[in-house]
């Protein structure tokens, strides 16, 4: 009996000596098991983002500004503002475009014109006094949705390029004018026709 007393007793000592377990240690290793324990999930897969088809086509066509207008494919147009003064070049609210080569000129303006629902005036902000002349009288079409004033107009600008036509229009808020110089006369007419088929605007 007196054995049994003495193993009990030593080995309550070594149990006592024993070292403890570190508490943090147990939590960090509850933690990880508990972790490992939370099902996964399959990932959805990525969805494919197939390319839509463009409303018209591109060729021919200038889009910036919140607006859209056609052109003759063997020109392009660009930022005149830009060209004059890099620091302030066109914007959604006004601004100026041309396009050239030695038979042909075009130019597009536009500016802010809340309010307003007639652009003719625009008519002799587009046209140059010292250069241009009406060679007609002014004629309102409905050309691509929109109500136009157009004139025939000859110049002096250039003399490759005597003739050509001047257009005005609203959209969205702005006031639209389109100007064209061409070798031959009538021509413009068919430009302007080119150009307003393909023309759009947003609000500015």
């Amino acid at each position: 009996m007196k054995r049994l007393s003495f193993i009990l007793v030593l080995f309550m000592i070594v149990a006592a000596c024993a070292p403890k377990p570190n508490p943090a240690a147990q939590i960090q290793l509850a933690v990880a098991q508990t972790v490992a324990a939370i099902p996964t999930y399959t990932p959805y897969p990525t969805p494919r983002i197939l390319p839509t088809a463009t409303p018209m086509n591109l060729v021919g066509l200038f889009c910036e500004y919140q607006f859209c207008i056609g052109h003759p494919v063997s020109i392009a147009f660009f930022d005149l503002d830009a060209q004059h003064n890099p620091l302030a070049p066109s914007s959604i609210t006004q601004g100026m475009l041309a396009a050239y080569t030695s038979g042909l000129f075009i130019q597009v303006i536009w500016q802010d014109a809340t309010g307003a629902s007639d652009a003719s005036f625009m008519l002799g902000t587009i046209m140059d006094s010292k250069v241009d002349s009406r060679s007609g009288d002014l004629k309102a079409i409905h050309l691509g949705g929109l109500n136009v004033d157009y004139v025939s107009i000859t110049t002096t600008a250039t003399s490759s390029l005597p003739y050509g036509g001047a257009a005005a229009w609203m959209c969205g808020g702005r006031a639209f004018a389109w100007k064209a110089y061409t070798p031959q006369a009538g021509l413009a007419t068919n430009l302007l026709n080119e150009a307003l088929q393909k023309f759009r605007c947003n609000p500015n």
